[in-house]
């Protein structure tokens, strides 16, 4: 009787263990096996949250088959300790094991609420945007002038959101002034910067921030990142061009930059530069004339004199021979290595035709031509407005 007993024990304990194993091998592929989510959502990890919670909140939107399952694998890898909050973007489909991995491997959150502090040639401008998971877009909520437009109620609450992410986006084309001075209205910003870094020497580009970075320490960053560049290009640069150092290249990138904003233009443009200086010819360009008024320290507005033409300044290569003697802004990565590798063309003249983008000639007489359509084409204009301004 005791041998059937102890018989039956062992099959029992063998099932037991046979079930026990089937229902792991279940518990792994249903951990690493596609999800059931069909839509991608944006799930939110507050500060002190838990597994549990993560869990709950999952199954609840439909991207986990088991809450249970989620926790034993995410405690299986040894991961549950490293909750991180923020917001994560979890596409469709995506697997237990995946979205354990996306919420505690840490970094920036990838989804939720995102302000963006814009500093543009013309504008600066704060913008509150959120993504919307489903067409994995964001979505304008609020945008103003930190210097002169009242500040939104939801730029304060968005602030105060552990999940909020910050970013400081540099247009092309913008000067060290107007960054540094933009910098100080930035009041998730500490600290100050001693002195405005060198012209050209920051790049555009879009820096993540979080709130108390210093500002001279995320000025470093934007120094160390043109620095690249500005090697990058050199290294890259073809062996003829009529430039001899690094800050050189630059300073041709930034009038570059400044003459257009049309980018299949650029080696265009840079080209007549090139040309021009291989030839002995001044380059003669307003940009130049405009940054020796301004120094770089905000928009002229208003068209150049003759005067100004004419006026003798460091930078005015209407008068001076050769490239002045710094950049006029920070040119972006397009605008360096157009500087370094240009076209390859006989233009030396060009000018604007009406479309936002250059008319290039070869000879005078093909220019002259080019001026007079641009000439037509602006007092076309002006009439239309003189004529919209009579009709209000």
């Amino acid at each position: 009787m005791w041998r059937n007993i102890a018989s039956n024990a062992v099959s029992f304990l063998v099932v037991a263990l046979f079930l026990l194993g089937g229902i792991i091998v279940w518990g792994r592929a249903e951990y690493t096996s596609q999800g059931p989510l069909d839509q991608a959502i944006c799930l939110q990890v507050k500060p002190g949250s838990n597994m549990r919670r993560v869990s709950n909140d999952l199954a609840d939107q439909g991207a986990v088959s088991s809450a249970a399952i989620f926790r034993m694998g995410a405690d299986y890898e040894e991961k549950t300790s490293q909750l991180k909050a923020g917001s994560f973007l979890v596409e469709p489909g995506t697997s237990m094991s995946e979205i354990v991995e996306t919420v505690t491997k840490g970094g920036a959150s990838t989804c939720g609420t995102e302000v963006v502090y814009r500093i543009g040639v013309n504008r600066v401008s704060v913008q509150v945007r959120e993504l919307d998971p489903a067409t994995s877009r964001f979505v304008e909520r609020a945008e103003f002038n930190p210097d002169e437009d009242e500040v939104p109620a939801i730029y304060n609450d968005m602030k105060a959101q552990a999940d909020t992410r910050f970013r400081i986006a540099l247009a092309e084309g913008v000067t060290s002034w107007q960054i540094v001075n933009a910098m100080k209205s930035m009041d998730v910003l500490e600290g100050e910067v001693a002195e405005v870094p060198a012209e050209g020497s920051l790049a555009p580009d879009s820096y993540e921030v979080r709130p108390g970075d210093d500002r001279a320490a995320v000025v470093a960053r934007m120094e160390a990142a043109q620095e690249k560049r500005i090697a990058d290009a050199w290294a890259a640069r073809d062996p003829d061009l009529p430039i001899e150092s690094p800050e050189e290249l630059l300073t041709l990138a930034s009038i570059v930059e400044k003459e257009t904003g049309v980018a299949a233009e650029r080696r265009q443009v840079a080209s007549v530069f090139v040309n021009r200086l291989n030839q002995g010819m001044r380059l003669q360009t307003d940009p130049t004339v405009i940054y020796g008024i301004t120094k770089g320290e905000g928009v002229l507005g208003r068209g150049l004199r003759r005067s100004e033409l004419r006026a003798e300044t460091p930078w005015n290569t209407y008068v001076i021979n050769g490239l002045p003697p710094t950049p006029i802004a920070n040119p972006g990565l397009a605008s360096l290595m157009a500087a370094a590798q240009p076209d390859e063309s006989d233009y030396i003249f060009f000018v604007a035709d009406g479309t936002g983008g250059h008319a290039f000639a070869v000879t005078l007489a093909e220019h002259n031509a080019n001026v007079a359509v641009w000439r037509q084409i602006e007092a076309e204009r002006a009439a239309e407005s003189e004529a919209t301004t009579g009709d209000n």
